[in-house]
């Protein structure tokens, strides 16, 4: 079975739109952080329009839309966002599950305990296997810091998708993987960039490493 894994999509609507004319898969997982963006209402309709096998898991900033807690993003981001999503929109993301298991593949935002908590493709072996403690699969699929990875910890193939709408990568385009039973592809479409001008904040940009080393040290707490 074909598994489309969007993650990370960030409300830009644009790259999701070809991100879906490039998907050929029996299941789209949207993989947390969807709405969170400069186009949340269009990216939600978007997504909640799609005929076939469609499954969501929560991410980090999917809840704080909806609890209104203080996050990651800037409080005025978030309130745009919540300005523009329909109302139907609050009560779906509040029933959003932390994962989803296809087969022998879990999918998870951040880890399989928790939609914020920050690893990466350089965290050492020990911090992961202590996250992945208890997991009956052979393929772990995440996101989170927009950076696609591959790795193995133990006996589970550890694979980012990456991020559809926020990249941290070399090269501009979509981030996605297509997972089929244990084997992952890990794709980048290429698409038109949106007018992001609508959006009240920086839309940030990093390259692969000067995000991993962000974010690590913010998992450091430094």
């Amino acid at each position: 079975m074909r598994i489309a894994a969007l993650y990370d999509i960030h409300g830009n609507v644009p790259a999701l739109d070809a991100v879906l004319a490039d998907v050929d898969a029996e299941v789209i997982l949207v993989g947390g952080d969807f709405v969170a963006g400069p186009w949340p209402a269009e990216t939600y309709e978007r997504l909640r329009s799609l005929e076939g096998d469609v499954r969501f898991i929560r991410g980090n900033a999917d809840r704080e839309v909806v609890d209104e807690e203080p996050g990651r993003a800037p409080p005025e981001l978030m309130e745009f966002v919540r300005e523009r999503l329909p109302e139907e929109a609050f009560g779906f993301l509040r029933t959003l599950p932390l994962t989803v298991s296809v087969g022998r593949a879990l999918f998870c935002h951040a880890t399989p305990r928790n939609d914020e908590e920050i690893f990466t493709r350089i965290s050492p072996d020990e911090r992961w296997e202590e996250a992945l403690a208890g997991v009956d699969a052979e393929v772990v699929v995440c996101g989170h810091t927009h950076i696609q990875f591959d790795r193995r910890i133990g006996d589970i193939r550890l694979v980012n998708a990456g991020s559809v709408g926020m990249p941290y990568e070399r090269e501009p385009g979509a981030y996605w993987a297509l997972v089929d039973g244990t084997d992952v592809e890990l794709r980048r479409t290429e698409y038109v960039p949106g007018d992001l001008s609508v959006w009240p904040g920086e839309w940030p940009e990093a390259s692969p490493d000067e995000a991993t080393e962000f974010f690590e040290r913010l998992s450091r707490g430094e």
